[in-house]
């Protein structure tokens, strides 16, 4: 069976156990950036990874969802910024570079600016890891959001943060699906996969140091406090994150920014 690894620090507490314990037998893990993994669940060639919950929207009907598990924030998190040369008040018709990396990011941008802004840049595809030479703003996630740079930015905002305070609810970035059309054939694969997410949650929890030692030596470049960080971090999907799921799908789905979707059907794992 062929997983999925968002190779960004906020992924590395699901593979902890896969990665530093106990590999799972008859798993093939491919690792990229968020939108690489989108591509390739939607394209079949993976069974099972963490997707933006974005595209999920988009594939629903060839998709279950993980009820136990996601990559949230409950507002201010660091790894999803805007840089800005310009107040955010003011970047209509600027141009913003946004990040390939990203799908989730991208829509929960463009919702704020319309809706909470009355802004409507132009965006521009950019690299994973865009820069202001030629914008006025960038979106920056995961990891590149979280290293030095040289280059000045004005005005940084985090869009967690923001998402939060204008509209109450947090931002499911992540959720972790399974092809529909491999259940059948890979059921014992999918439930230890499962439950090596549950002992690496269980490592977080138990033996936070030793995980954030590993995650030190996995990701140098990053300049944030991990232990920090990783208190931010939603990883297990309450009921309140799934509203807050459903809240996003919403307002993104009346917009046009992602196919309109009534419900998500979750994998029972029993």
């Amino acid at each position: 069976m062929n997983l999925g690894y968002i190779d960004y620090l906020n992924c590395y507490p699901f593979y902890f156990h896969f990665f530093e314990r106990k590999p799972v037998n008859g798993i093939k893990i491919f690792s990229g950036y968020p939108a690489m993994l989108n591509k390739m669940l939607t394209d079949g060639e993976l069974d099972v990874s963490p997707i933006s919950s974005a595209t999920c929207a988009d594939i629903a009907n060839e998709v279950y969802v993980l009820p136990q598990f996601c990559l949230s924030s409950v507002g201010y998190v660091g790894s999803v910024i805007l840089v800005s040369r310009v107040p955010i008040e003011d970047l209509n018709r600027k141009r913003i570079g946004l990040t390939s990396a990203s799908h989730t990011s991208v829509v929960l941008l463009k919702i704020l600016l319309k809706n909470y802004y009355n802004a409507e840049p132009v965006y521009i595809p950019a690299v994973p890891r865009p820069g202001l030479e030629d914008m006025d703003a960038a979106l920056v996630i995961g990891n590149d959001a979280m290293v030095n740079t040289s280059e000045p930015a004005s005005y940084i905002y985090d869009l967690g943060d923001l998402w939060l305070r204008k509209t109450g609810f947090p931002v499911v970035f992540a959720v972790f699906a399974v092809r529909r059309s491999i259940v059948e054939k890979y059921e014992t694969e999918i439930k230890s996969v499962v439950s090596s997410y549950h002992s690496s949650l269980h490592c977080l929890s138990q033996e936070k140091d030793i995980v954030i030692l590993k995650a030190r030596e996995k990701y140098p470049d990053i300049v944030y406090d991990i232990s920090s960080y990783y208190d931010r971090l939603q990883f297990e999907f309450s009921e309140d994150l799934k509203k807050a799921l459903m809240f996003y799908y919403s307002v993104a789905g009346e917009m046009g920014l992602i196919k309109r979707v009534s419900k998500i059907e979750y994998f029972d794992i029993d």
